[in-house]
């Protein structure tokens, strides 16, 4: 309990860090320019195909601060895809909060979907055991703090890809998170799919693209 005590402290710090620095940019959801997002985020049941095949995440919902960490890692080079990479390397931080606002006011409603081979309740007990509702909110539609992501009703594919990539590390199809990292090196693949598909199961405000 102390060392998810210390983890829940420097998200805290981390996340506090990142709002400062941004806290001057100001995103425009009518000046977006998302032509090169909506051919594969709005497509009902795209895959992408790096390094596995997964869903590509709902957007429409998400919290913006969120998304506009996600493309600046991915522009970093902190998360590995190519196509991502791409587009994010291409794009202005005025870029990423425009398309971050466009994409937050999106409204919708999850939906379950029924998998066999996962369990809910192993994984709503793994969420349990590590805490994961201490930054990503309760009922995992409001995270603590507006740079972490909306969980609930999430694709599963999605989730299992994003927590594989964390488990990978710093590697050419890993995440560099030294926080997801750790919490993801102990999980199997069944925790992961168990995780993934507990998550999926919750109501929630993202908007469904399936």
């Amino acid at each position: 309990m102390a060392i998810i005590k210390k983890i829940i402290a420097t998200l805290l710090l981390t996340g506090a860090s990142q709002l400062a620095g941004a806290a001057d940019l100001v995103g425009d959801a009518r000046a977006a320019n998302v032509d090169m997002c909506i051919g594969c985020h709005g497509l009902p049941g795209y895959k992408a195909t790096f390094p596995e095949v997964f869903p590509v995440p709902m957007l429409g919902g998400q919290s913006a601060k969120y998304i506009e960490n996600a493309l600046a890692a991915y522009k970093k080079g902190d998360r590995k895809h190519p196509t991502m990479a791409g587009i994010a390397g291409s794009m202005t931080e005025q870029d990423m909060a425009n398309a971050a606002a466009y994409y937050s006011q999106q409204k919708g409603t999850s939906v379950t979907v029924a998998e066999s081979g996962t369990s809910v309740a192993a994984g709503q007990a793994l969420a349990a055991k590590f805490a994961c509702a201490s930054c990503h909110g309760a009922n995992f539609d409001k995270g603590l703090d507006p740079s972490y992501p909306k969980l609930a009703g999430q694709h599963k594919g999605y989730l299992v890809h994003a927590l594989t990539a964390y488990k990978r590390g710093n590697g050419p199809a890993g995440r560099n998170n030294a926080i997801m990292d750790g919490m993801a090196a102990p999980l199997t693949d069944q925790n992961i799919a168990d995780l993934a598909a507990y998550l999926e199961s919750l109501p929630g405000s993202l908007l469904v693209k399936r």
